[in-house]
């Protein structure tokens, strides 16, 4: 196997409300991390074989950071990306109490961006847009 040390153009920043019991809060994470994964074939990587020839599925093959924010800074996320043109991945609070997937997307069609209870905002962009997008924030303890 070949050592390198890559540089990514490329970044991941889950950023996850910290009032969040613990179990939400990695619920959210997976949840984003589906959304960008469907959306940035890309980002994934090779898949993984140990050395029995075992093979593991591949995952995220670049940077994926982590961050805590409260409510207001969330918005600001969301804003950020929005105005940078970069299409995140949301988890509104209303998501916890729906069942499948067409109602989590009738829960966000039915509230305007101003009223989302957002409680997760996921982007993958360039990393120095990601860099702004994120500024401020520090990373989940």
């Amino acid at each position: 196997m070949t050592e390198y040390t890559p540089t990514f153009d490329t970044k991941i920043a889950f950023v996850v409300r910290e009032d969040l019991p613990a179990w939400q809060k990695l619920n959210v994470t997976a949840f984003l991390a589906s959304g960008l994964a469907a959306t940035s074939p890309e980002s994934i990587g090779e898949d993984y074989l140990d050395a029995d020839g075992t093979r593991y599925t591949p995952m995220f093959g670049e940077p994926a950071m982590v961050f805590g924010a409260d409510a207001a800074r969330l918005t600001r996320t969301l804003d950020r990306a929005l105005s940078r043109h970069v299409v995140p991945a949301i988890f509104t609070a209303d998501l916890f109490e729906t069942t499948h997937d067409a109602a989590n997307r009738c829960a966000v069609a039915g509230r305007a961006r101003h009223e989302l209870d957002l409680v997760g905002v996921a982007v993958r962009a360039q990393r120095r847009t990601v860099d702004k997008i994120v500024d401020g924030l520090r990373l989940h303890g």
